[in-house]
């Protein structure tokens, strides 16, 4: 970044502001992975209990990561109310006590579908695109500017709408899972909305010129990539072996 992110923005005139933002907003409803075929099949009814079972599995070690990297991101903001609003997003995944927080609440989802929780957090059965897909997210946000780093989190303006979708979806397609397992999605609505307008405004703020709103941009799309070669690895895991599901089961 070239301006301090402590600071005010350096110049950025109201009308180039709005086309900054609407470009942000463009890639996060554009290219975000509520429009991969897994999640439109997911949506739709579509999916077999033993495709679910994948999708959450490998999605945990997904989840999992999310408070690995806000640390990393919270390493780099320059003010202690930056530090604070970005701690609680740590907070909200890992708790802040025992059977709290996000990840909880996704052990409790593997539960409902009937995966073991030792399973989930051994890591067995991970898939090798998704553990290239997450790392890969963890580096950009270890090795990115805070720029960088907080403008891949934007995907969170779409998350929202995405978690209306799939809670209706779960309780009109897939009532064989018990509702106590869509916590995580019910409180991501809320938290998501939160979470996306304040990483915006921090965006808007630093990115006064040109160049930083490309590379701001650039570190959405990246975001969007990740969240869907996340999906490419489970949808074609699932074409291949559509017993992998029973396997996971059964652990």
């Amino acid at each position: 970044m070239t301006g301090d992110p402590a600071g005010p923005p350096a110049g950025c005139g109201a009308a180039a502001r709005a086309a900054f933002e609407a470009r942000l907003r463009a890639v996060a409803r554009g290219r975000y992975h509520d429009r991969h075929p897994f999640n439109l099949r997911m949506h739709q009814g579509e999916l077999t209990p033993d495709e679910l079972r994948t999708w959450v599995l490998n999605r945990f070690h997904y989840q999992r990561h999310i408070p690995i990297k806000d640390a990393l991101v919270l390493s780099k903001l320059a003010t202690r109310e930056q530090r604070r609003t970005w701690l609680r997003r740590i907070q909200d995944h890992d708790g802040r006590a025992e059977n709290e927080g996000g990840i909880e609440n996704w052990l409790r989802l593997g539960e409902a579908v009937g995966l073991d929780r030792a399973l989930l957090l051994s890591g067995e059965g991970v898939l090798p695109g998704v553990r290239l897909a997450v790392e890969g997210y963890v580096n950009f946000c270890r090795l990115g500017s805070p720029l960088e780093a907080v403008a891949a989190s934007l995907t969170e303006l779409s998350a929202p709408d995405i978690m209306v979708t799939r809670i209706d979806a779960f309780e009109r397609h897939y009532r064989w899972i018990d509702p106590a397992g869509l916590t995580y999605f019910r409180r991501r609505e809320q938290e998501g909305r939160r979470d996306g307008g304040e990483a915006l405004a921090l965006v808007l703020d630093w990115a006064d010129d040109p160049r930083e709103q490309d590379r701001a941009v650039a570190a959405l799309a990246f975001k969007c990539d990740v969240l869907w070669s996340l999906l490419d690895a489970v949808a074609n895991a699932a074409s291949a072996d559509p017993a992998a599901g029973d396997d996971l089961a059964g652990r």
